[in-house]
């Protein structure tokens, strides 16, 4: 039986236009966070993303954990993650609030700054200060958390807080756990050095490079003065599991490349040079240029992607826990699969992979 706690994320894609084909997704998305309720999954991430058609609809993954949290009992509700520099500290701290209330304290508060340019146009939000606006923002949540009611004050270049009061508090006391969501190992010591749990994938640069920036993380919580036991390590990775490898591959492969393209395409756009998403780009060429048989070998040999039967699934999972990790955060929905082969595969992992 593995250690790694198992949770569910979702992207929320629709693979289709119609208005039907959305309204599907999404209720098929709460039906399965319904089912990992009742098969023991410990958390339901949603992720948030802005203009990203086909790839994520999940725009208020507030509302729809809000939603949730009224149709399960006891799975956790993952914010994963809020980005933070495009609203007001107030409405993040009133709103995440809000959730753990109704929920009864079940809410996990993911924070990060965002990859897309494109979103931070929209919201008029300058790019190249994405790490100081996503510092400013949570020093100010948490500020606003911490003072449990009483007034808080704060002022940065783009929110005022004057000297106000904000409700309700969380349940959670003093606040949700907070966990900081990176790709980079420069995202992992930022988490370190404030003590928060962390967010990471594999998609981008495999799993031994992330098993490097895992093992940096600790040695920065360590010198930080925070004890790395008691912080836990989130790995997100697109998962489908069956009886047979062959009915994985069939089943699954064209729906992660699929995935993958259009996250290449949408979050980190092919004119988008930046140098801190550079792995961005050599996925792109991997998942892209690349023959769909040959990207898929470099995918799961890296274990970016795991698409097997339950003794390859198991064997991941020893990967993974080897590495570094506490959590396992299953993409099971991925690229439009089809309703009856998520929940089998959910079905299947916790029975004969997680036990």
């Amino acid at each position: 039986m593995t250690s790694l706690r198992i949770s569910l994320g979702y992207e929320l894609e629709v693979r289709g236009r119609s208005r039907e084909v959305e309204r599907r997704a999404f209720a098929n998305v709460m039906d399965q966070v319904e089912r990992a309720d009742r098969l023991g999954y410990d958390t339901a991430w949603f992720v948030e993303h802005h203009f990203t058609r086909g790839f994520s609809h999940s725009s208020a993954p507030d509302l729809v954990l809000a939603g949730l949290s009224q149709r399960t009992e006891r799975i956790r509700l993952g914010l994963g993650v809020v980005l933070l520099p495009f609203q007001s500290p107030i409405r993040t701290a009133e709103r995440v609030a809000t959730l753990d209330v109704i929920s009864g304290g079940r809410v996990e508060f993911g924070t990060g700054r965002g990859a897309s340019p494109l979103e931070y146009q929209a919201f008029q939000r300058p790019f190249e200060q994405s790490r100081r606006l996503w510092e400013e923002s949570l020093e100010a949540v948490l500020a606003i958390w911490n003072a449990d009611g009483r007034p808080v004050t704060r002022s940065a270049d783009h929110f005022e807080i004057p000297d106000v009061s904000v409700y309700p508090r969380p349940v959670q006391e003093p606040h949700p756990p907070v966990w900081v969501a990176s790709t980079s190992l420069d995202g992992y010591l930022a988490a370190a050095d404030q003590g928060h749990h962390l967010l990471g994938m594999t998609m981008l640069k495999g799993l031994d490079e992330v098993a490097a920036d895992i093992a940096a993380y600790k040695e920065r919580l360590a010198e930080r003065g925070f004890d790395p036991a008691t912080r836990r390590i989130a790995l997100m990775i697109p998962w489908h599991v069956a009886p047979t490898r062959d009915e994985a591959v069939e089943t699954a492969a064209d729906a992660v490349l699929w995935y993958l393209r259009r996250q290449i395409n949408l979050v980190a756009p092919p004119g988008y040079t930046d140098a801190r998403h550079a792995t961005h780009r050599v996925l792109g060429q991997q998942a892209v240029a690349m023959p769909p048989e040959e990207a898929m070998a470099v995918l799961r040999d890296e274990t970016m992607v795991v698409i097997d039967d339950v003794a390859g699934s198991r064997k991941a999972v020893e990967r993974i826990e080897a590495a570094g990790a506490t959590d396992l955060i299953l993409q099971v929905q991925v690229g439009g699969l089809a309703h009856d082969r998520v929940c089998a595969a959910m079905e299947l992992f916790m029975r004969e992979v997680a036990r």
